[in-house]
């Protein structure tokens, strides 16, 4: 890994269109960051040896229908984890659901539907702050 601040990763290749909105506004702003396609179901270990290896300070996890990604990174990581629901399924409510009824002492920030841009941007202000 590079001198990344943000590390983008998505749960499949079919989330593309969104994280191009999420790169979009960093590559506006200049930001580095990294960028992977890792299931949390089909490849936890994978998953985990690229949270340890991430210099990244935030993590923006891009994933739908179960939508677990972004609550699995939370778990392995103290480092603020932005979750993306897409819309896969029913709306893609069931991966906002299943991402912003995070237990505690998981906590996982959540956009919109689809909304790759509030990612960036939040992940720019974390960043500033």
């Amino acid at each position: 890994m590079d001198e990344a601040e943000i590390h983008i990763i998505m749960g499949s290749k079919s989330d593309q269109a969104i994280c191009d909105k999420t790169t979009t506004v960093l590559d506006e702003q200049k930001v580095k960051y990294n960028m992977d396609i890792i299931s949390a179901h089909r490849n936890p270990e994978e998953l985990k040896e690229a949270i340890n290896s991430s210099k990244a300070r935030v993590f923006i996890c891009i994933a739908g229908l179960a939508a677990a990604l972004p609550g699995v990174v939370a778990s392995m990581t103290k480092k603020p984890v932005i979750g993306v629901p897409v819309n896969g399924a029913l709306g893609g409510l069931d991966a906002l659901l299943s991402i912003v009824q995070m237990p505690k002492g998981v906590p996982v920030a959540t956009v919109g539907i689809d909304n790759g841009q509030n990612a960036a941007h939040l992940a720019l202000r974390i960043l500033e702050a």
